[in-house]
């Protein structure tokens, strides 16, 4: 008789020491570097669905076989009933199959292959993204296609900078991207990617999805961005594919009956004109219109300006006092044999960049370190003083202190050799690490005079500096940009910026306000030091002049 009984082993064998990293967290999308653990995931979950692809078919097999070998048997036997019954053998195996066989086949095909998978599944899926993740991932590509002005169709083909792995938007990716703008009522990008996914679906691409349905969001985005005449134009075309479509029949009358109105509108208007007379309309014409001149350009235009590269750019004569030179800090002991190489980067306000600054061991040690860590970056708000997460600052974040690793308390020591600022008040170094699209918008790193109790906590008094490593190299995006004077520094794997944001005076220079672009391509890792006034009396001398 034939074994029909099968079993599964399972597959349930999990790498726990990446559901132990990823239980403690969410937000994937807000980190590159923990998006990573999610991959090694899915590959665990495409193991153990191959383990289950190839049990379902060992069963259909069994199965095969069995029917093929019955259909052969009763062919023969059907030909002649009684004359194939009247041998005792055949007539006892035709009572042991149905009475026996036939079960043991039902209780094969009912058998569950399923168990390994979806018990392995079951568990992983309580550390997948969430649909906070989803959005976010989706927002984030929205976000990039404004700052870098990218059309719907360079996305979707994948055609990015320096990207080295490309990937095509399917008719659904669009629909989603596209149903997420719709929900944030964000008619303009919702116009965009259903506009793409149409296009995907007028090329032939196949897909689950049906024209009427994206040409019924289409048509209401475009709609209520006051563009009647085109939204009919697309209802129409919506009730050529479906002319029973209840709403697509509703709002074609309600566009043409408003379309009629601006029309009679524009009518009236017209009449209005001609019975002002020739000599107004003259007068008028004379008149020479008055160019808009100084006007000034909104931050948030100037910020996307910078990131894609453009925007001010310093005079010549700004430009030839800039320098590159051998830096020792007034020969610090630790420097004098081997000065570090130091390039002036921006002169108001004075922004200098260190090179080689962090060798490639430092920095994968600093990651190791931080990686297990990182929560969403916090920033301050300046109502309560406290920390708190904010959609304009999309990253994770973990904070080092010197006395867990001797690579960090070094790395701090650098810092302060380099400066010549007292580091014992400064805060712990922070590693950040951008997620899809990740960025930080305009902001201020010290606390201003409408923030009293900013850094009250901390005791240290305000925050006199920053220095910002850059541990990756960045395919395309990520600068950080100074909009209030135009600065731009991109950044540059190994170096690292420095600059005041107080005058030695202790008042705040507001031309320090900064951002961090969006990510286009690749993944950005930094860390900085926030070093604070409290130890510094000696070492800055205060001005006595306020702009000092």
């Amino acid at each position: 008789m034939l074994s029909l009984r099968m079993e599964l082993p399972c597959w349930c064998l999990l790498l726990l020491s990446c559901l132990k990293s990823l239980s403690a967290h969410n937000d994937f999308f807000t980190s590159i570097g923990q998006m990573t653990d999610l991959l090694y995931t899915e590959k665990d979950l495409v193991t153990s669905l191959k383990d289950y692809i190839r049990a379902e078919e060992n069963k259909l097999e069994q199965v095969k076989r069995w029917a093929d070998k019955l259909d052969s048997l009763t062919a023969t036997a059907t030909q002649d009933p009684e004359g194939f019954l009247g041998h005792p053998v055949n007539a006892f195996k035709l009572m042991k199959r149905l009475n026996t066989e036939w079960g043991d086949l039902e209780s094969l095909v009912l058998s569950d292959t399923t168990d390994g998978f979806i018990s392995n599944l079951t568990i992983q899926r309580q550390h997948f993204p969430t649909d906070e993740d989803q959005t976010g991932a989706a927002k984030a590509l929205l976000r990039l296609q404004d700052t870098y002005r990218l059309d719907a169709n360079t996305i979707s083909i994948g055609d990015l900078p320096g990207v080295k792995h490309k990937s095509l938007m399917t008719v659904e990716d669009c629909y989603e991207l596209g149903k997420i703008a719709y929900s944030d009522v964000d008619y303009y990008h919702t116009e965009l990617w259903m506009a793409q996914a149409l296009k995907q679906l007028d090329q032939g691409e196949e897909s689950t999805l049906d024209k009427v349905t994206v040409l019924d969001y289409l048509s209401y985005a475009i709609y209520q961005q006051g563009e009647i005449d085109r939204a009919l134009e697309y209802t129409k075309r919506l009730l050529e594919l479906d002319p029973e479509h209840q709403r697509a029949n509703g709002n074609l009358k309600y566009f043409e009956f408003q379309l009629e109105k601006q029309r009679k509108a524009a009518e009236a208007e017209g009449e209005k004109q001609k019975e002002r007379g020739k000599r107004e309309t003259s007068e008028k014409k004379k008149k020479p219109k008055k160019k808009a001149s100084n006007q000034l350009i909104p931050e948030r235009k100037k910020y996307e300006m910078l990131c894609r590269g453009e925007g001010i750019r310093m005079t010549p004569r700004r430009e030839s006092r800039l320098f590159c030179r051998y830096y020792d800090n007034n020969r610090n002991p630790m420097y004098v044999l081997a000065p570090v190489r130091q390039q002036d980067e921006w002169d108001r306000p004075y922004i200098v960049r260190f090179l080689d600054i962090i060798s490639d061991k430092e920095i994968e040690r600093v990651k190791q370190l931080a990686k297990p860590r990182l929560r969403r970056a916090t920033v301050h708000d300046p109502q309560t003083g406290k920390l708190t997460t904010a959609q304009y600052r999309v990253s994770k974040s973990a904070w080092l202190t010197g006395y867990e690793d001797p690579m960090i308390e070094k790395i701090n020591q650098r810092i302060e050799d380099l400066t010549g600022l007292e580091m014992d008040t400064a805060e712990e170094l922070q590693v950040a690490n951008y997620g899809v699209g990740g960025q930080y918008e305009p902001h201020f790193d010290f606390g201003r005079k409408d923030e009293p109790d900013a850094f009250k906590e901390l005791g240290t008094g305000n925050r006199i500096a920053t220095w910002l490593f850059y541990m990756s190299d960045v395919a395309a995006g990520g600068a950080t940009v100074f909009p209030d004077v135009g600065a731009a520094v991109w950044p540059q794997k190994g170096t690292a910026v420095f600059w005041y944001n107080l005058f030695p005076s202790g008042e705040g220079d507001y031309s320090t306000r900064h951002a961090a672009c969006p990510v286009l391509v690749g993944n950005k890792w930094v860390s900085n030091k926030w070093i604070h006034e409290r130890g510094q009396e000696w070492r800055r001398p205060c001005a006595l002049n306020e702009t000092e």
